[in-house]
């Protein structure tokens, strides 16, 4: 029996990052959501730049093909990835997803980050994640959620993305 990949597939991805005082006070390093630098006192503490929203991103589109997560393709093991750009990381997914022969209906990505507000930079950051996968910036969605000042998150110690996307078959009408 031949094996016929569905038209659509669903993937979801998450992230978490600890957030420190940026270097060489702390472990920190800038903080970057979707390769846009949000200023900000803490920044995420990671083995490449620490963008979670890159980071879930990416392996929402892996986890809807069925490939190896982030950790498998890019080990934190490796020195290689020491402080790479996240956005060779997307770049690798979006790959796989058009040689398995998708592209991406729409992205929505949900940043929960107690401080500093998401709102003012979720133009800035959908156009970039946009332009990375390769698609009109309407099919990419972005909210900003607090934590309520509950737990590590609601005090500003972390930042955590969940990122969920739909994979079209090629030639399927939008």
């Amino acid at each position: 029996m031949k094996d016929e990949q569905p038209p659509i597939r669903i993937g979801h991805g998450f992230d978490l990052h600890r957030l420190e005082p940026l270097a060489p006070e702390g472990k920190g390093r800038p903080l970057i959501l979707g390769g846009v630098r949000v200023e900000h006192a803490l920044g995420p503490v990671g083995h490449s730049d620490g963008d979670a929203l890159l980071h879930a991103l990416t392996d929402a589109i892996l986890g809807a093909l069925g490939e190896p997560d982030i950790g498998e393709l890019f080990p934190d093991s490796s020195p290689k990835w020491s402080g790479a750009d996240s956005a060779i990381f997307l770049a690798e997914a979006v790959s796989r997803m058009r040689g398995a022969g998708y592209e991406l209906g729409n992205a929505d990505m949900t940043v929960i980050l107690q401080r500093p507000r998401i709102a003012p930079h979720k133009d800035a950051i959908r156009l970039r994640v946009a332009g990375l996968v390769g698609v009109p910036a309407a099919r990419v969605n972005l909210k900003g959620k607090t934590h309520e000042e509950l737990d590590a998150l609601g005090a500003g110690r972390g930042v955590a993305v969940h990122a969920v996307v739909l994979l079209l078959r090629k030639g399927i009408p939008k």
